[in-house]
């Protein structure tokens, strides 16, 4: 059995979700248990609870951490040489780029099931992503390359985007998650926001189309 080290209570919560983070992308979130975790920490089960409730808390975390630690918002804010529109664009550039995270993003979809989990990350949707795109849009209506009455409403809108789109939370077959794509495409153009392309509802597609793969093996 593993030996409780003396270490800062947030470093050992870093550790856990470094833990976490290796053994997702390595053998996958179902095949991971928490005694996984922490024999990989290096610290006893009931350290875990002392920062976790379950597996899917830590997941949640984990993608929180993962998005601050290469948080594409603060990387396109002091590119001087974009505009408002342009910043957007590359700030969804940055996010598909960014392999690691999508891959715990897409294992994380299947605990989204939890209304307790999803309620957590609608919410943290909205507290951390609505202001960082307001702060965009309101910057794109400034220098003229955005035009629209609802910088508001897109800023509430697009962080509950990706949920809409999830087949545990909406079941849909892959065709149907890309006319989806496509629609929220035509809606945000209309609405003056003219960010998501062909090949990204294709991309959104395959990925989701994956994970159904996998949930029904």
């Amino acid at each position: 059995m593993a030996r409780p080290v003396k270490k800062a209570p947030e470093q050992w919560k870093k550790e856990i979700l470094d833990a976490a983070k290796e053994l997702f992308g390595s053998k996958g979130y179902e095949e991971t248990s928490i005694t996984d975790i922490m024999e990989l920490a290096g610290g006893a089960k009931g350290m875990f609870y002392r920062f976790f409730q379950s597996k899917e808390e830590v997941m949640h975390a984990l993608g929180d951490q993962m998005f601050f630690e290469k948080n594409p918002f603060e990387t396109v804010r002091v590119r001087s040489d974009l505009n408002g529109l342009q910043k957007i664009r590359e700030l969804l550039v940055l996010d598909r780029s960014d392999k690691e995270r999508e891959r715990i993003n897409t294992q994380a979809i299947s605990i989204l099931k939890d209304p307790r989990i999803l309620a957590a990350a609608i919410e943290a949707n909205r507290r951390v992503l609505t202001p960082l795109w307001r702060e965009l849009i309101e910057e794109g209506r400034r220098d003229g390359s955005i035009r629209t009455e609802y910088a508001g409403e897109l800023s509430e809108l697009l962080p509950l985007v990706n949920f809409w789109l999830m087949p545990s939370i909406f079941p849909a077959g892959p065709e149907e998650i890309r006319h989806r794509c496509r629609f929220i495409a035509e809606v945000f153009a209309a609405m003056g926001l003219p960010i998501i392309e062909d090949e990204m509802c294709e991309r959104t597609g395959k990925i989701l189309e994956s994970f159904r793969e996998k949930e029904e093996e």
